[in-house]
């Protein structure tokens, strides 16, 4: 087979959806779990939305159940909401959530500067580290099991 190199140096929507498109296809064939999680309704996602008075959006969680697991994709609070167990609480519902349907572990990422001290407080576990990354800091992975 011949083949060329070519350097694109700007962002190209259409390559980048062609190498998604050959990773999933790569996956499906090597993973039934993969390739279930691309069934209508085999991804359930969780919001939890936080409001003001106003009906503004103040914080929340993003989670998605798959694979018997719960990935919180994103979770902020108003700076003005930390501090008095909100985010607990919605910690907890999320996994209560997940726990319902089907989740027996959670995984999510964070980085050192973010909340790692807050989910370790709730049973998190670091269970991967990139060092440096951005620089001066750590990126963790972290997980829980459920019960």
């Amino acid at each position: 087979m011949n083949y060329t190199i070519d350097t694109v140096l700007e962002s190209n929507e259409d390559f980048s959806a062609f190498l998604k498109t050959k990773i999933r296809e790569f996956n499906n064939e090597h993973s039934i779990h993969h390739e279930n999680s691309r069934q209508q309704g085999a991804i359930q996602p969780i919001h939890l939305i936080v409001g003001d008075d106003d009906g503004n959006w103040i914080g929340g969680i993003a989670a998605e159940v798959y694979w018997n697991w719960v990935e919180i994709n994103d979770f902020w609070l108003h700076p003005n909401l930390r501090g008095n167990g909100l985010g607990r609480l919605l910690l907890q519902r999320v996994e209560d959530i997940a726990y319902k349907k089907g989740a027996t572990k959670v995984l999510l990422t964070t980085f050192d500067f973010q909340a790692k001290t807050f989910y370790e407080l709730h049973g998190y576990v670091v269970v991967g580290e990139v060092k440096d990354y951005p620089p001066g800091s750590s990126y963790y992975t972290m997980v829980k099991l459920l019960n």
